[in-house]
């Protein structure tokens, strides 16, 4: 049962990554969109994050329940050595959300809007930031167990340059898959285009932020080469988010947007996937050369199978809904369309 559990983590990871990172670069395309296409922009993006834009948070607690319940050392050690990260996530959350549902649903249109909207923008900017700089911290052995000052226990286990970089990488896959997903939403061509542009633009800064993890982990002496090439499921995952972001990229040149969103979702699975085997079953990596384990740091077996059980029973009644959520809010689009 231990196995399920460990599979439900991962899996609402990458759910809320696919989900709730699209979710998140809607505002973050809004930040970088001119102020002459911000209306289309939102209204775009109000149709396409509309049925789940609710609905994304609830990968993260199921994560975060699962981290609770079923490894307790895990994720004191998180709440407590990464609190300011994590607060500052969770401020840009609530921010994100409130600011989100004022601009829409407000009765009255006012000048309060020009207050929403770079709430939403810059909160859909910073929540991913430090969405990034939690995990990159986890694995790049800062956390310090042994920390006898402020600084070195609650600052200096998350600032410093891989986590920080890791963090722009995650905001410019955000941004991606935003635009992606977008690409299908628009109903006119030059709109069409312009998201195309927006994703070829988080495409190169995602490659950059890339190139700039690997540097910082070079720097830092963490072994994030060996992780990603060092093992025959890396390479073959790495293989094939660019081989399938090649045929992506030859779908858009040819008009077609059918394959996009899949592709996207399948290059960003792969990048998660190979971050994670290498060094699985340790999530978190200690500074004094320890680690905590998925395997060796669980609950009690009793606690992990009710938690299985749970989690099996829960998704039963939970997915069924999710997409019946999906699938009435486009029958709704169809009908006003």
């Amino acid at each position: 049962m231990l196995y399920v559990v460990i599979i439900f983590l991962w899996v609402a990871i990458l759910l809320y990554l696919l989900l709730g990172g699209a979710d998140y670069g809607a505002g973050i395309i809004e930040l970088f969109t001119s102020k002459k296409n911000k209306s289309i922009t939102r209204e775009t993006l109000y149709s396409a994050i509309g049925p789940i834009w609710e609905a994304n948070h609830m990968w993260l607690i199921i994560a975060i329940v699962i981290l609770f319940v079923g490894f307790p050392v895990i994720y004191t050690t998180m709440s407590v050595n990464l609190h300011i990260p994590l607060t500052i996530m969770l401020l840009g959350i609530i921010a994100r959300g409130t600011a989100f549902t004022f601009r829409h649903y407000d009765a009255v249109v006012d000048d309060m809007q020009n207050l929403y909207n770079p709430i939403f923008a810059w909160s859909s900017f910073i929540t991913p930031l430090f969405l990034g700089i939690i995990a990159g911290s986890a694995v790049s052995g800062h956390i310090d167990p042994d920390a006898r000052s402020f600084m070195d226990a609650y600052i200096f286990s998350w600032l410093h340059w891989f986590s920080v970089a890791v963090g722009l990488f995650t905001v410019a896959i955000c941004g991606f898959l935003a635009s992606v997903y977008l690409i299908g939403e628009a109903n006119e061509e030059h709109d069409r285009l312009r998201f195309a542009h927006k994703a070829q633009f988080f495409n190169i800064a995602a490659v950059l932020c890339g190139i700039l993890v690997f540097i910082a982990a070079y720097v830092e002496n963490i072994p994030l080469i060996e992780w990603v090439f060092g093992n025959w499921v890396g390479r073959i995952a790495i293989l094939s988010a660019t081989l399938s972001l090649v045929l992506m990229w030859y779908l858009l040149y040819q008009g077609r947007t059918f394959l996009l969103r899949p592709l996207a979702g399948f290059q960003v699975t792969m990048i998660l996937l190979t971050t994670t085997y290498r060094h699985f079953p340790n999530i978190i990596i200690l500074k004094n050369g320890g680690y905590l384990s998925l395997m060796e740091h669980s609950g009690q077996e009793k606690t992990i199978y009710a938690l299985g059980m749970a989690l099996l029973l829960g998704s039963i009644l939970i997915l069924p809904a999710l997409f019946y959520l999906i699938y009435s809010f486009q029958k709704k689009e169809e009908i006003v369309h």
